[in-house]
């Protein structure tokens, strides 16, 4: 049981549109017992949209926890069971009208692994055709197109603080250096 905890029982504490929040009981490898506070959610998305200028599409978006609004690429929930490619798909779709005939996996991430249970699945989507976009009726956003070589600066210098948008920009930075 080194490095483990074994859950001894589960209260919910709260069921919302978005999270659910459990308290668990647990014991320790040295047998005692503690408590975890877990935030269950079904996951996200993110996909780095990258067109034939070499620009990364980003949204621009208020983001209420913060009270500012930030510079993000396309991301969002799963639904219960979706494929996170075509939840990926989907975002890019609603969010800055594109598709994509070139979607490259850039991997997962945790945000906050000491009590979060979401994952994030990261796609890069080149070869881009656009349309309209299918906001939600409670979202808005402006696009924002950024050199990618900019971004990856931005990224550098702590201009753009959201975990997803970094990891993704770091990782198709790197990919796509190597393949030149």
């Amino acid at each position: 049981m080194h490095l483990e905890e074994k859950t001894i029982s589960v209260e919910k504490i709260y069921n919302g549109k978005i999270i659910d929040v459990t308290r668990e009981k647990v014991m320790l490898e040295n047998k005692s017992e503690a408590y975890r506070e877990v935030v269950h959610h079904s996951g996200g998305v993110c996909i780095l949209p990258i067109n034939s200028n070499n620009e990364v599409l980003f949204v621009k978006q208020y983001r209420y926890p913060f009270k500012e609004v930030l510079l993000e690429i396309p991301a969002g929930k799963r639904e219960e069971g979706e494929d996170p490619k075509e939840c990926g798909i989907r975002e890019l779709k609603e969010e800055v009208g594109a598709e994509s005939k070139n979607i490259t996996c850039l991997g997962k991430l945790y945000p906050t692994v000491a009590y979060d249970t979401e994952v994030i699945f990261m796609y890069m989507a080149q070869d881009l055709s656009f349309g309209e976009q299918d906001l939600d009726e409670d979202e808005f956003l402006d696009i924002v197109k950024i050199p990618l070589e900019k971004a990856y600066k931005m990224v550098i210098n702590d201009e753009i603080p959201d975990a997803k948008t970094q990891i993704a920009i770091l990782k198709a930075w790197e990919m796509l250096k190597n393949k030149e």
